[in-house]
């Protein structure tokens, strides 16, 4: 396994990491463990969790992948883990997260304190915002909406908090999920005029159906020294070539359709099948190629695996040994051209 700095930190963290929303819904806690055992086996430190997982998010659900991952923490050498977790923000109707779950300081408080118990631990390496407190599109939502700006928990408070966290040494460093590069740009000047911590890493979708953090994001944290942990790799299996004339092959969006519609765009079974293709032509799994392709982007910090079976993990952290050749990253950007983001 290779390793990153976590950008300006002093943490080194694996370029692939174990991300856990299946735990507890798609996964039993065995399966949970069996998963972690094999990332850890081959090299992974990386744990990426969230106090509103599992995915699809539902009240009698909700907690059980921090429990899962904090059983497990407890038979483990706790400092050579590295653990991420987020505090839910508002805007999705998830009204059994405390209530509503803003971004507020009691509210932070309470979501902090109660991933630590789930968790087992008395800190978390990285604590991330899940999504803004305010509006912004998201989820494949492309255009922003100035008729959609409501109140929200100012950022300058949302860092006061998190400052509060960090000289208790509950948290070590923080971060942000589903920003915009406004987002990235006044976290940072924020935090800079009034000393608060720094911003250390971003957790965006990207894959090669979804390149557009490429644009305004990628300078954003280019300058301030930010990394990308990138989650949804596969874009939810279709990079992987199984959906290709099966829409309804098991998996995810089989089993939960409401989270397929991202991908339910024009160009994305084209795309996908070119992708397809060439990794074909190259000897290579799609799967593993796409996989490739991330890790070779230099703003990228680690990519974020899901699995729900241990096989198919296993399969995912080998794409560590691909190396994509020139000409085959030239056929990639080529099909880029023609399918630029089909599934933003």
């Amino acid at each position: 396994m290779r390793y990153r700095k976590l950008g300006w930190t002093d943490i080194d963290i694996s370029v692939l990491s174990l991300g856990t929303m299946t735990f507890g819904e798609q996964n039993t806690e065995d399966e949970a463990h069996a998963q972690l055992d094999l990332a850890v086996a081959h090299g992974v430190n990386f744990i990426d969790v969230a106090e509103m997982y599992p995915v699809p998010p539902r009240a009698a659900t909700q907690g059980l992948s921090e429990t899962y991952v904090g059983n497990w923490l407890a038979h483990q050498a706790r400092d050579h883990i590295i653990l991420a977790s987020k505090v839910t923000g508002p805007a999705r109707g998830y009204d059994w997260i405390r209530g509503g779950s803003r971004l507020e300081a009691k509210q932070m408080r309470a979501a902090l304190e109660a991933s630590l118990r789930r968790l087992r631990t008395d800190y978390i390496d990285l604590y991330q915002i899940h999504w803004p407190d305010r509006y912004v599109p998201m989820f494949g939502e492309t255009a922003f909406d100035a008729g959609r700006v409501r109140e929200c928990t100012p950022i300058l408070q949302q860092l006061e908090v998190l400052d509060e966290f960090v000289q208790s040494g509950k948290v070590c460093y923080i971060g942000l999920s589903n920003e915009t590069p406004w987002g990235v740009s006044e976290f940072v000047r924020l935090a800079e005029k009034h000393g608060l911590p720094r911003i250390a890493s971003i957790q965006n979708a990207y894959n090669l159906l979804n390149r557009s953090f490429e644009s305004g994001l990628a300078e954003a944290c280019h300058y301030a020294g930010i990394p990308l942990l990138a989650y949804s790799p596969l874009a939810f299996s279709w990079l992987s070539g199984k959906l290709l004339g099966n829409a309804k092959a098991e998996g995810r969006i089989q089993r939960f359709p409401q989270f397929g519609q991202r991908y339910a765009k024009i160009n994305v079974p084209e795309a996908t099948a070119e992708y397809v293709r060439i990794a074909h032509e190259a000897g290579l799994d799609p799967a593993q190629m796409a996989i490739a392709f991330i890790l070779e982007q230099g703003f990228v910090g680690s990519v974020i695996l899901g699995a729900t079976s241990t096989a198919q993990l296993e399969m995912n952290l080998a794409a560590r040994h691909v190396t994509l050749p020139a000409e085959l990253r030239e056929k990639i950007e080529l099909v880029h051209r023609r399918y630029p983001n089909p599934a933003p």
